[in-house]
């Protein structure tokens, strides 16, 4: 599933479209993704103009002016791609989307037309009004203030679950996934299988940190392709190909002067890759 740095790497990519342009038109080709749409999902829509495009955690959000905002998630295969765009500098391509996977297509005023593809459709898009408060529960953006080592260890005080499965859960941080987890807690030096509460204070500061570099660089990179990701304009993220342990099982560990190998062991179904011998 697309992780922070892969959403945000598809909004920075509609951003420029979208935002403060009206919907001239809106076709929803099959009435439902995961989930039905919602009541009237295109006379909703069209006519509305995008005043901003965000992100929270995993999701997108395009507030319209009509009091509401369209919520939307890739889920694992979901992708939007804008017709005519020509990425500068991008170090690969993906191959154009299957038509057949195309359902829901947006056109603007200024004649962009983005649409979006999910061939597993576990994606999907809701229409929020204002105080809806779905996404209340979230935990805080890594990349905000509001995420810090104060933060962490209140999460995770008197808890014996590791440090891996605690930063998965979207209510301590949101946002962060199976790989960025795996490659911060490398770089912090951190067990993912280490009680959460018995992580010191100074360890705490030098996770937090390392996330967001991590989360920085892979935005930089514009995500990682792994499998169906690809940015608004067709670009395929690049950060794979810095990976220090993620899917490297049996790889000798890329740390200075560490011996160990990389493992993969398994943790709330989900496969974590670490050095047992630098990550303690």
């Amino acid at each position: 599933m697309p992780e922070l740095p892969e959403v945000e790497t598809v909004r920075m990519g509609l951003e420029p479209v979208l935002a403060g342009r009206r919907l001239t038109r809106v076709e929803a080709r099959r009435p439902d993704l995961r989930f039905p749409l919602p009541t009237g999902f295109v006379q909703r829509l069209t006519g509305a103009r995008v005043l901003s495009l965000s992100r929270r955690g995993k999701y997108l959000l395009a507030a319209l002016d009509r009091g509401a905002t369209l919520l939307m998630h890739l889920g694992m295969t979901g992708r939007f791609e804008i017709e005519g765009a020509t990425p500068a500098g991008a170090l690969a391509l993906a191959a154009p989307a299957d038509p057949k996977h195309a359902h829901v297509v947006f056109e603007t005023d200024a004649g962009a037309r983005i649409t979006f593809f999910d061939p597993r459709r576990f994606g999907f898009m809701d229409l929020i009004k204002e105080g809806d408060d779905r996404l209340a529960g979230l935990g805080p953006e890594p990349l905000e203030a509001s995420f810090d080592a104060g933060h962490l260890a209140r999460a995770f005080a008197g808890r014996r679950q590791g440090a891996k499965t605690l930063l998965l859960d979207q209510r301590i941080v949101a946002g962060l996934g199976n790989i960025y987890v795996c490659e911060a807690l490398h770089r912090a030096r951190i067990s993912p299988t280490k009680p959460a509460g018995a992580i010191s204070r100074r360890k705490l500061e030098r996770l937090v940190a390392t996330i967001r570099e991590v989360l920085l660089a892979a935005i930089a990179q514009g995500g990682s392709t792994l499998r169906d990701f690809a940015a608004a304009d067709g670009a395929l993220g690049f950060f794979q190909h810095r990976f220090l342990v993620y899917d490297r099982e049996g790889q000798a560990c890329p740390s200075p002067n560490c011996r160990g190998v990389i493992r993969r062991i398994v943790q709330s179904g989900r496969s974590t890759f670490y050095c047992p011998v630098c990550q303690r």
